[in-house]
């Protein structure tokens, strides 16, 4: 059986020199002749591997929208989206798929689910390698500045979006959609890199601290309003008091996590934006490494070190640990809001070990209560640029039509996000499904749709970083310095001016920042290269060598003859 052309090309190679060692020359003559049209194929075949194993395919033409939508042709589109396992989700991915091809019938949607972005993120970059991308992505902009590297890749939406009959609100449209003055200004803004919109929002949400309210108030304190960082960590550590016996006094058990944060990359961006401090420009110029960088690890690490917070890749998921009457403070997104509380519809833990407490929602620790600052985050779509442009199109429909209100709604209510049209909001129907906050625990659950109020409340209080290739490598350094605190300090290692030198340095070379291109030029970071694209191009430079070695052979060969 044929796996690989190489292969092969050995297995004739080695079947001539048996059949010639036979004393049958000429089969041995047959076998070369296959063996050596296989290599100049298998030299072709390398070759074009080769041109699209480098973070980028051949170029594709620029995409121009056609003047119309080809509706007697067949048209085949990939969706890829993400999903926690929650069937509900799933279902309203394959009813606004549906009903999209009940409007569309010459368009078919392939729906790939995937667990977290991260895996889409890799499985995009793999198959930009092999020209085999998605049609529609449901993704962050972080990613798409990666993804646009490669020659055209990505499709701009500026003329999409203005276009009269397919635009937003567009004339020939099939469905109800939103005009783009309905799209909240900010989330659209988002998807702009250099520019040039490359994103539409689908959902949004922001982060939240889910507190266990019974135990603040146990320990002698009032919960704020807005929770301030001296706030937290001073009833983090009051919390640490334990009885004779070991256990903490708050909560009567051996094991205690005051403080736990789910994403330590939010944590220090929001930090510094609090505090005025420097992350990155624009441009990509990398200033994460400062001084106010190291002030607040070192108060992160004195924390780590009481054991009074820790972070869900030390500790574990928050949620679990608040609903065991083991955290008082939890943050983690609002879209997270289900697993929440002791009534909580997504409990991850048994019923036997549940506590029940008073559960609120407040905004992240703040620097400043009177001017607020927290990050927006939520998934965003965008479309990856084909030959045909009639396949852009079809994708750029249904891509619009995950924004109109019933997909909108829909998913708004599963989780703590927001719609991200004023229409929607707007909507006779989410207004009422916010009015029922409490009515049960399922989707009117209360704590969930206090998360989904936060966010409503706070869209001005909300920023986003900036959006450059590498900007999603300079994201996870950000949390990497606070997992490495937290872990050295643990472990009661020294977390001195000699340490956060190392670490600066260490983080810099482990996220390539140095390669990153910026203000003052340097060489462009693609991001750590997925391992199936790593194991390609090792594949490829194997195959080089091989034939290498097979043709230097065959010269020596005719040399000796």
């Amino acid at each position: 059986m044929k796996k690989f052309g190489w292969t092969s090309a050995a297995a004739e190679s080695g079947k001539a020199k048996a059949a010639e060692a036979a004393g049958r020359p000429e089969q041995a003559a047959g076998r070369r002749g296959k063996a050596g049209r296989s290599i100049p194929l298998l030299a072709a075949c390398a070759a074009a591997l080769l041109l699209t194993g480098c973070h980028g395919p051949m170029a594709i033409d620029t995409f121009s929208v056609p003047e119309e939508l080809d509706s007697s042709a067949k048209i085949e589109i990939s969706f890829w989206a993400k999903n926690d396992t929650n069937k509900t989700q799933t279902r309203i991915y394959a009813d606004a798929i549906d009903s999209f091809e009940k409007l569309y019938p010459n368009i078919s949607v392939n729906l790939r689910l995937y667990t977290n972005y991260g895996d889409i993120y890799n499985d995009v970059i793999t198959n930009i390698a092999t020209g085999t991308t998605p049609n529609v992505c449901i993704t962050y902009p972080d990613h798409i500045a990666t993804y646009k590297t490669g020659a055209n890749v990505v499709a701009p939406l500026d003329e999409l979006i203005a276009d009269e009959k397919y635009g937003l609100g567009g004339s020939e449209l099939a469905f109800d959609g939103p005009s783009a003055s309905e799209v909240i200004p900010q989330f659209l803004e988002e998807g702009k890199i250099d520019g040039v919109t490359y994103a539409i929002p689908f959902m949004r949400s922001t982060e939240a601290c889910y507190v266990n309210k019974s135990f603040v108030e146990k320990l002698g304190y009032e919960l704020p309003d807005v929770l301030t960082w001296d706030f937290i960590w001073e009833v983090s550590e009051a919390a640490m008091e334990k009885d004779a016996d070991g256990n903490f006094l708050v909560n009567g058990q051996n094991v205690l996590i005051p403080f736990i944060y789910k994403s330590t990359d939010n944590m220090m961006i929001q930090m510094l934006k609090q505090l005025g401090a420097d992350y990155s420009t624009d441009e990509g110029e990398i200033l994460l490494f400062n001084d106010t960088t190291k002030q607040l690890l070192k108060e992160i690490g004195k924390h780590a070190q009481s054991r009074a917070f820790s972070t869900f890749a030390v500790a574990g998921y928050p949620a679990n640990f608040l609903n065991a009457g083991q955290c008082i403070f939890a943050v983690d997104s609002t879209a997270g809001a289900t697993w929440m509380g002791s009534d909580a519809p997504l409990v991850d833990i048994s019923e036997s070990k549940l506590v029940q407490f008073e559960t609120a929602v407040r905004m992240v620790p703040q620097a400043d209560p009177q001017a607020p600052q927290m990050i927006s985050q939520g998934p965003s779509v965008c479309i990856f640029n084909k030959p045909d442009s009639q396949e852009v199109l079809a994708s750029w429909l249904f891509a619009q039509y995950l924004m109109t209100d019933d997909v909108q709604i829909a998913y708004s209510s599963t989780e703590g996000y927001v719609p991200v049209t004023s229409r929607a909001r707007e909507n006779e129907s989410y207004q009422d499904y916010l009015a029922r906050a409490g009515e049960d625990n399922r989707e009117h659950y209360s704590v969930k749709i206090e998360a989904a109020r936060l966010m409503l409340d706070n869209v001005e209080n909300t920023f986003v970083t900036p959006v450059f290739n590498g900007s999603a490598s300079l994201r996870d350094a950000a949390g990497h310095l606070i997992e490495d605190t937290v872990k050295s300090a643990r472990r009661k290692k020294a977390v001195d001016e000699a340490y956060f030198s190392a670490l600066f340095a260490d983080t810099e070379k482990l996220y390539r920042l140095d390669q990153i291109s910026s203000s003052s030029g340097g060489k462009k970071e693609l991001g750590p290269l997925p391992l199936t694209s790593a194991v390609l191009l090792g594949a490829l430079a194997l195959i080089w060598l091989l034939i290498g070695c097979y043709m230097l052979i065959g010269i020596m060969k005719k040399r000796r003859d």
